[in-house]
């Protein structure tokens, strides 16, 4: 096996899928709390993209727990992010674990990748109509 057939993944792009239980439902809340609209739709799926990546909403039969952050979004003003979401009535998850927890919505976390360039992020967590667990965050550097 060559170094090609290894990185085979590398090379490749990311999408996150995300399950719905009623997708009318889910398009509504996407667009009228968050302000998306679909790109593109199939029966049973809805595609939709920011920043030059994507994801989809796909009718499934399970649920997510939303026991752990499913997507996130990297925005560069978390506070006005969040303060635009809540006048839409998305509703944002109150975080007391070790390591951080939530003021006003929003989490102050030590560390980030060194890659990044941070020394840490600002985070809020959300879900949607769906129960799956959305997150925002913003690079502190």
């Amino acid at each position: 096996m060559d170094a090609d057939d290894r990185n085979i993944l590398a090379r490749g792009r990311v999408a996150t899928r995300l399950p719905a239980q009623d997708l009318e439902r889910a398009r509504r809340f996407y667009a009228e709390q968050l302000g998306l609209e679909p790109v593109d739709e199939r029966p049973g799926g809805l595609l939709y993209r920011c920043g030059g990546t994507e994801f989809a909403v796909f009718a499934s039969t399970g649920a997510s727990a939303g026991a752990f952050t499913q997507m996130g979004w990297e925005v560069d003003d978390v506070e006005a992010v969040v303060a635009q979401l809540k006048l839409r009535g998305v509703v944002f998850e109150d975080v007391d674990v070790p390591g951080f927890r939530t003021k006003d919505s929003i989490a102050e976390i030590d560390g980030n990748y060194p890659s990044k360039g941070a020394r840490g992020e600002r985070a809020a967590w959300f879900r949607d109509s769906e129960g799956n667990l959305l997150g925002i965050g913003e690079p502190v550097v």
